[in-house]
């Protein structure tokens, strides 16, 4: 069973904690009386949160945890979520999104599966584009939506149907926004890959590099799928 979090601290103190529990209790009760110590803390997430359908627990599957959890960074959930309501029908279900932080390092899990009906998030790790890290650094350098890129893109992608490539079982996706328009005709998919296993970190330091492609671990992969499904939306960011 995944963990709540439970806070009594001080949001300055323990900001991200704070906030993604804000977010839990605006999404179920959006008439939530505000104060406006509140409304600071939780600002156009909480907004944004407070527009979403509630789901009940009882209309999502069981599903086992991934193996880490952590919160979202503030900033970076407030643009997801923002990106959630801007896309509008575009995106169906609602229930869960996924996003992608890559101003983390790729020995890092960055790759949160964000349960919008409890509040909660799991993270696993995420490879990301040859051509944003030409220089095999670890680090994401920059995004890019060029054919031939082999760079990972930024904004939020509607994940679409399966299909079994080169990769194995894989999730095509379709850009939503300007910068990720050409997303499909990229073949940026979710897939797994041996480079984006837990063991690359102990023989190389890092995660090795996708065609621009969210890869996650083969072991991963199953639960990455069960939890993000069709029609729910991914957001990649860096800032």
């Amino acid at each position: 069973m995944l963990f709540r979090q439970r806070i009594s601290y001080d949001f300055m103190v323990n900001g991200p904690i704070a906030y993604q529990r804000d977010v839990y209790r605006a999404v179920q009760n959006p008439v939530l009386s505000l104060s406006r110590r509140n409304f600071a803390k939780t600002g156009i997430a909480l907004l944004g949160a407070a527009a979403l359908p509630r789901v009940a627990a009882a209309q999502l599957p069981t599903i086992q945890p991934l193996a880490s959890r952590s919160v979202v960074r503030p900033e970076l959930l407030r643009r997801a979520l923002a990106a959630l309501q801007r896309h509008g029908s575009q995106i169906p279900h609602r229930d869960r999104i996924a996003i992608a932080d890559f101003s983390q390092p790729s020995a890092q899990p960055r790759f949160y599966l964000v349960d919008m009906a409890n509040g909660m998030a799991t993270t696993l790790l995420v490879a990301h584009g040859s051509g944003s890290d030409p220089a095999h650094t670890g680090y994401l350098q920059r995004f890019s939506n060029e054919e031939g890129s082999n760079a990972s893109s930024e904004g939020a992608f509607l994940a679409s149907d399966y299909y079994v490539g080169k990769h194995g079982r894989s999730q095509r996706l379709i850009g939503l926004d300007p910068t990720n328009s050409n997303a499909l005709s990229r073949a940026l998919v979710v897939h797994s890959a041996w480079y984006a296993n837990p063991d690359m970190l102990r023989t190389h330091g890092q995660l090795g590099r996708s065609q621009g492609c969210f890869a996650v671990s083969e072991a991963d992969l199953p639960q990455v799928f069960a939890r993000l499904g069709q029609g729910r939306m991914i957001y990649s960011a860096k800032a």
